[in-house]
């Protein structure tokens, strides 16, 4: 074992991924600082160029871009009250009045040491537990994977958007999309119209780049909108005690950065709630065990202390369930899991047997790319201040290109109309409000859903009862169908309370 983890640090520490981690923490602290962009912006788009890297330098980049948006995201919520990324909203409470009161360059360096600290503790809770839950999990047969799948799409559904039935509508057009292709048992082709480019299926870089990456240029450029807020603000006031952080002033707030580093973990470890809950979560703790709550939404540095660690913590805590029962827990881990699956691997409980090399390396990988985030962070955040200024005209139109480039990459011209029509399906999506994170975390987990549907009703032999004899898969799937009905019931109820008022 020791051995086994010895390798797999050492290639982690090849220049290629060396380069890769530097590289993917970059582009990451670069699209989450402009509003707009995201992480699973960056993700979508890499995702295509990773077919022509190793598979640890793979996963390495892929996951660098992860980390590194979510400390790019704070840049825009500090200087700009404009949140880069969905999770660095919270951070916007405190860090914009800090901005206002010449702080901003302490506030960002607060985020950056609190990000970091919150991701490092994150990344270990992943080490510790992930080989004890394959063991656990490999003793999973296929009607107990079946139940997680189903239980993990209809908890996502139900926390992801406002409404669970619309949430359950996208993760179906999902499962039905990962459906296109050959019969994997018997080799007839389904839905590929005549196209023998739909064979192999519908490429993961394709959807992606469409849905998450195109839709939102689209989405942005309609809406034609530049940088908002107060977007000259300075870094910092003259003053030299406002430019820099102390170690008294960090070490003032690590109890509160552990503290949410304890929720965002936990949150992380569950499919479905994501950095935004972990976020206000971690904010709303803070208050309550502050001594002076009221200076919170005011310039309270513990604001984004909080915050940025509980989002941050969620990102390793995200790879538990990927890692343990190949189940992603937010968009950026189902992404990540396309990876896997391109360069023939599959998560889940066999991974840490059959891939343990592998594993470690991306364990290894996690940890460098938090000290790039650091330092990266550090020394560029006046960079990143000025990238998230740029004007959206210049902006999108560049990265729909790049998004274009991307999928001619992979897929050539096949590849094209793919993207724009899951640009156009993730832009409609967005306007009707129907979830486009179910809708991939069904496409990326539908050839497992499909195994272990076809597999239970092979050993079931048509015979209900047995379910009975797995209870496990039945307490699962009683669950699911709790929750299900627990918001049948709410929205039943929310129906008829203005009939009796």
């Amino acid at each position: 074992m020791l051995d086994i983890v010895i390798t797999a640090f050492s290639d982690a520490f090849t220049a290629q991924t060396l380069i890769l981690i530097v590289s993917g923490v970059f582009i990451g602290q670069f699209f989450g600082a402009i509003p707009g962009l995201s992480a699973l912006t960056a993700i979508a788009i890499a995702v295509p160029l990773t077919y022509y890297f190793t598979p640890v330098g793979a996963l390495a980049f892929l996951v660098s871009i992860n980390k590194g948006g979510t400390v790019g995201g704070s840049v825009s919520a500090i200087l700009m009250n404009t949140p880069g990324t969905p999770e660095a909203a919270a951070t916007a409470f405190d860090g914009h009045p800090l901005a206002k009161q010449g702080k901003g360059l302490k506030a960002l360096k607060m985020a950056l040491f609190s990000s970091v600290t919150g991701d490092t503790l994150s990344d270990f809770v992943l080490f510790a537990v992930s080989a004890p839950l394959a063991l656990i999990a490999i003793k999973m047969g296929p009607t107990e994977m079946l139940s997680v799948i189903v239980f993990a799409l209809t908890i996502i559904a139900s926390l992801v958007g406002r409404s669970m039935f619309k949430g359950l509508i996208a993760a179906f057009l999902g499962l039905l999309l990962a459906t296109v292709g050959l019969d994997p048992e018997g080799g007839t082709s389904r839905f590929i119209f005549g196209m023998p480019d739909l064979m192999d299926g519908l490429p993961i870089s394709a959807v992606g780049i469409g849905v998450l990456a195109m839709a939102e240029v689209l989405r942005q450029l309609v809406m034609l909108r530049g940088a908002a807020g107060d977007s000259h603000l300075p870094l910092s006031s003259e003053r030299p005690e406002d430019k820099g952080l102390s170690w008294a002033e960090y070490r003032g707030t690590l109890r509160t950065i552990l503290r949410s580093a304890t929720i965002g973990t936990g949150i992380g470890a569950l499919p479905g709630i994501g950095s935004s809950a972990a976020a206000f979560i971690g904010y709303n703790a803070a208050i309550r065990a502050s001594k002076d709550p009221k200076s919170f939404g005011k310039g309270n540095i513990e604001g984004v202390a909080a915050t940025e660690a509980a989002n941050s913590s969620v990102v390793g805590a995200n790879f538990i369930p990927l890692l343990s029962l190949g189940i992603p827990g937010n968009v950026a881990a189902a992404l990540i899991l396309g990876a896997f699956i391109v360069h023939g691997i599959q998560p889940g409980p066999h991974l840490m047997t059959d891939q343990g090399r592998l594993v470690y390396a991306m364990f290894a990988a996690m940890v460098i790319a938090n000290g790039t985030n650091l330092i990266l962070g550090y020394f560029g955040l006046r960079a990143f201040a000025l990238a998230a200024r740029a004007p959206a005209m210049v902006v999108f139109p560049t990265i729909g290109l790049v998004c274009l480039t991307g999928a001619f990459l992979t897929s050539g011209t096949f590849g094209l109309p793919l993207v724009v029509g899951f640009a156009l399906i993730g832009y409609l999506m967005r306007a009707l409000d129907f979830s486009f994170v179910t809708f991939i975390i069904g496409f990326v987990l539908g050839p497992s859903f499909e195994l272990s549907f076809r597999q239970t009703v092979i050993l079931a032999d048509g015979e209900i009862s047995y379910l009975f004899d797995r209870p496990i898969a039945l307490v699962i799937f009683g669950l699911a169908a709790f929750a299900l009905a627990r918001t049948v019931w709410r929205h039943v109820a929310h129906a008829r309370k203005p009939a009796n008022t």
